[in-house]
């Protein structure tokens, strides 16, 4: 939690938020995710500074408890001092025991935030899904609570002037706004409406405009003329000397084509692979022009060039 700091912004984590991305499609599955199509609204998790503290805890993490889908779970929550914005103790269940921290006693706008990343946690762990490292596996929590539609809370808790600023969770504003950008695409949502942060809806427009640019990297038909150009040059050098060579950092790969022995098909032939712009699992058709390219795991459809 940055409280008063300076707040990092940019994509810092960006890879492991697409493969975070990955991970939960794979986990749940297409149905699965595609029942959290419904984010928590506003109305949801409102909590009054008249509200009586402990039944408002209560009331959002009952909420948030039946939007993760956690009927059998229930959520004990207290305050204390402590250095982070809020802990859980994941245990076998099915009581589960979140501590917040003191502030949150007068910043209750923000404890909906809070409870999001924690009770995402319990989700994750009964779900056995986690990422390597402390740090990867807090990043899957906020891209898992933010892609189930519940963590654009999280970013409405940030805010920031030339005095203060304030930020809940582990991703950056853009990331936050980039992965509540690809939920939006896919579900079809206008979260615009629903931050009370304006610095929050500067985050989430910066978020889009780099999820509309992974929609339009070649070999999309989308790509612009730059990507195109350059596509076209990293064809012909594979073509002639195969991939080696290439730029690793490109968004595609080319190899050749092989048989079902695993030997390279006589007379060449080449696949290019990228990464699917929605879920960025890895997508390989082969290279011969104009073709529709189906990703298994998010089964959205891909207009390329190849």
């Amino acid at each position: 939690m940055a409280d008063g700091g300076p707040v990092v912004h940019g994509y810092p984590h960006l890879e492991t938020v697409r493969s975070a991305i990955t991970a939960i499609y794979k986990r749940l599955s297409y149905d699965t995710v595609h029942t959290f199509s419904s984010s928590v609204t506003p109305v949801d998790v409102a909590f009054s500074d008249v509200d009586d503290l402990y039944l408002g805890v209560q009331r959002v993490a009952r909420e948030l408890v039946r939007h993760y889908r956690l009927p059998d779970a229930r959520m004990i929550v207290s305050f204390r001092e402590m250095r982070h914005a809020a802990s859980v103790e994941l245990a076998a269940g099915p009581e589960y025991f979140i501590e917040l921290n003191d502030r949150f006693r007068t910043h209750r706008r923000d404890i909906g935030a809070a409870l999001a990343h924690e009770i995402m946690h319990v989700y994750l762990h009964r779900l056995d899904l986690s990422l390597p490292g402390t740090r990867d596996n807090e990043i899957l929590t906020d891209t898992a609570a933010t892609y189930l539609g519940a963590g654009w809370l999280l970013l409405d808790a940030f805010r920031e002037d030339a005095a203060s600023s304030q930020k809940l969770g582990y991703l950056t504003p853009e990331e936050f706004g980039y992965v509540l950008a690809k939920r939006s695409l896919v579900f079809g949502e206008g979260p615009e409406t629903w931050f009370t942060s304006p610095q929050a809806y500067s985050a989430y427009e910066r978020g889009l405009e780099q999820a509309r640019r992974d929609e339009r990297q070649p070999p999309m038909t989308a790509a612009g003329w730059a990507g195109r150009r350059r596509y076209a040059k990293d064809r012909r050098y594979a073509q002639d000397h195969g991939a080696r060579g290439l730029d690793p950092a490109s968004p595609y790969t080319f190899s050749a084509a092989v048989d079902g022995d695993g030997a390279s098909r006589r007379g060449g032939g080449l696949r290019v692979a990228f990464a699917c712009p929605t879920c960025h699992q890895r997508i390989r058709v082969p290279v011969r022009g104009r073709v529709r390219a189906r990703c298994a795991l998010c089964r959205t459809v891909w207009e390329c060039d190849t």
